[in-house]
């Protein structure tokens, strides 16, 4: 039996989804500044790609890949088959007005978030499982939110789809043990990106919770809390997550809007 070894990103093989833009591109940039051999690209327009391929033509390989869709995961999985780190990346927060459980018209939107944030994961992990450990462990990196440790209920089916994709994580990680893959979730709180631009309070960079998240990963971390914001809100819930969920409700339940 392979016993994982925490992953470093110098002479590493990356493949990062919805890498064109936010933190997907800042994963991009730091693992070509850390010395990455290769860095596979992937998003669902290979237009998207080409200011990324621009950074280093000779390690940028870009790919097209729609998580919803097997076929193009399986066939990124063909073509990639000198990974050893994987970054989760891609995700969606889903069509405002359709992200409560109860109060959205109907459940389309919410399957959809579910696929994409969920599903498309583990699809990836499953895709590059069997390569990540002929290639010698390598690392599976899946990008979730704290909205994978408590609910806003205007965002019901966004943290439903990172709850589950945390215990998704946690069963990967022990089924691929074995064969030396380490796995590690990430609950980022505040990123500069598409999804978070009309969030309020402070954030990090996409860059720097790149770099945040390549050192935890080196450092030997499996649960990894990038930025100030997100290590609060570990230690808040950890505490005492009924009081915290309560004061969620109360909050949502004065400014049902949001």
């Amino acid at each position: 039996m392979a016993v994982p070894v925490a992953p470093r990103v110098a002479d590493c093989v990356a493949l990062v989804t919805g890498a064109n833009r936010g933190i997907g591109k800042g994963f991009v940039e730091e693992l070509l500044d850390g010395g990455a051999k290769r860095v596979y690209a992937a998003a669902r327009s290979a237009e998207s790609l080409e200011p990324l391929v621009a950074l280093d033509p000779d390690r940028v390989t870009p790919l097209v890949v729609d998580v919803t869709r097997i076929d193009l995961i399986l066939a990124a999985a063909r073509r990639a088959t000198d990974v050893t780190l994987l970054i989760n990346n891609a995700g969606i927060s889903g069509a405002a007005g359709q992200r409560r459980l109860i109060g959205s018209p109907n459940l389309d939107d919410s399957r959809l978030v579910m696929d994409t944030n969920f599903w498309g994961q583990l699809e990836m992990c499953r895709a590059f499982a069997f390569q990540l450990g002929e290639n010698g462990g390598g690392a599976i990196v899946n990008i979730l939110s704290v909205g994978a440790l408590f609910v806003l209920p205007e965002f019901g089916s966004y943290s439903a789809s990172k709850w589950a994709a945390r215990a998704m994580g946690v069963a990967v990680r022990a089924e691929l043990y074995g064969q030396g893959t380490w796995v590690a979730n990430v609950y980022p709180a505040g990123v500069e990106s598409d999804m978070s631009k009309n969030t309020p309070g402070p954030k990090l960079t996409a860059r720097d919770h790149a770099r945040e998240v390549l050192a935890a990963l080196a450092d030997g971390q499996e649960e990894i809390f990038p930025g100030d914001a997100g290590v609060k809100f570990r230690d808040v819930i950890a505490r005492d997550a009924a009081t915290f969920e309560r004061q969620v409700r109360e909050r949502f339940l004065s400014d049902p809007l949001g």
